[in-house]
């Protein structure tokens, strides 16, 4: 399979057209096939403010995509022996010995039940019972009636993971499946089991083998302008969807380079903390396209990464009763270890190959692996939230659209 030149020329169109239509203010994809990149392009403005142009070294928040990169880092300890994925995270975190749960239907904080404590499994597939402050419901309210969102300027992640650790599930792990900070909690273990803080353990395991340089929990020094700021078409909180409204202004600022906590964190999110450049990011996901090694260096056996990318619950993750946000479709999608995993191309309304691995960031960033097809592709731009416009299941059309024989 190649790409015909004539279809790419829509993808430009289409990056474009969001642009005009002030639906992004910038964005650049890059498409990497077999290792060898097939189409660049980047339009529009990092910086609408200041008319700065998104260019390829722009440096982007990638929020959600940071999941994949802790998961890596976990799997990593996996294959070393010092831990089990069925582990209770009170192995690791003693805070979470005793849970509660609530009872069905609860109506108050205090409606609880005994629980079961959550399994590493479980905090990687987000059925941990576990949740985020902008899914509806009442953990979701005390979560963000505590600033459980793990921020960058909110301090040790240990002590954020103690506060959560007060809280009840929202339901008996195992038996959903909810968009969670799950996987910022892997990152208290994985500082735990090896005896470092998690932006180091990413630094010198993960991101600098695979020449990540200008990717961290922080924008690197010397990065001058080139760090993107945030928009959102919403009144408000960008990230509050449960009160989202639509306002006037589909690109209102709401992290400006130069002011964000982006510059200078303090707490690693292992579900959300991470800024990047697309070229870094590539660099990542070409490693599990190509099963844990790229650039002559090993990240994770083989057989390791496709465990990753099989799916790990019984059936998609529509079957499992979800009542939040997420990142990708659920229906015909099932989820692996640190993202969604096709099963039902069918189902999805777009096409894709069975198998294809990815997920994406509330600033709208999306990767995706295809192993069918060879194909590696990551979309960047920063406006929150991803649930604004239906671009990923466009862009999926317009690159699978563009192979032919």
């Amino acid at each position: 399979m190649a790409f015909d030149p004539a279809a790419l020329a829509h993808i430009r169109d289409w990056m474009q057209r969001y642009v005009d239509e002030r639906k992004y203010p910038g964005s650049a994809l890059l498409i990497l096939q077999n290792g060898q990149e097939e189409f660049f392009h980047s339009t529009g403005l990092r910086d609408v403010e200041n008319n700065l142009p998104f260019q390829r070294n722009s440096i982007v928040r990638i929020y959600s995509m940071t999941k994949p990169v802790t998961s890596v880092a976990l799997m990593m300890l996996v294959e070393r022996g010092l831990l089990h994925l069925d582990a209770p995270v009170s192995e690791f975190i003693p805070e979470f010995a005793s849970m509660r749960t609530l009872i069905p239907n609860a109506a108050r904080l205090d409606q609880t039940e005994d629980a079961a404590t959550p399994t590493l499994h479980q905090l990687l597939t987000h059925t941990s019972g576990l949740s985020y402050p902008f899914n509806p419901g009442l953990l979701p309210q005390e979560m963000d009636a505590l600033d459980l969102m793990f921020s960058p300027q909110q301090g040790a992640l240990s002590e954020r993971v103690k506060v959560l650790s007060s809280l009840p599930l929202a339901f008996q792990p195992g038996t959903r499946w909810e968009y969670s900070v799950g996987i910022d909690v892997i990152g208290r273990v994985i500082e735990v089991a090896s005896g470092k803080s998690l932006d180091r353990f990413l630094s010198e395991n993960i991101l600098e083998p695979l020449g990540m340089i200008e990717t961290g929990y922080s924008v690197p020094s010397g990065a001058g302008d080139r760090f993107a700021s945030l928009y959102t078409p919403l009144e408000g909180d960008a990230m509050a969807l449960n009160a989202a409204k639509q306002g006037g202004e589909t690109l209102r600022l709401v992290d400006a380079a130069g002011d964000s906590p982006f510059e200078a964190a303090t707490t690693f999110s292992g579900g959300g903390g991470l800024v990047s450049t697309i070229d870094d990011y590539s660099r990542f996901a070409e490693m599990l396209r190509n099963r844990g090694t790229a650039f002559g260096v090993r990240i994770l056996g083989p057989k390791t990464v496709d465990y990753m990318m099989a799916n790990h619950l019984p059936g998609d993750i529509a079957s499992m009763g979800p009542q939040s946000f997420a990142e990708q479709p659920m229906q015909g999608t099932g989820f692996g270890i640190g993202g969604s995993v096709v099963l039902d191309p069918g189902r999805l309304g777009a096409p894709c190959s069975v198998g294809d691995y990815s997920w994406g960031g509330m600033a709208s960033t999306f990767f995706w692996i295809d192993r069918v097809n060879q194909l590696t592709t990551v979309f960047f731009t920063q406006l929150s939230p991803s649930s604004s416009y239906q671009s990923r299941a466009e862009l999926k059309s317009l690159v699978l659209g563009a192979l032919v024989e």
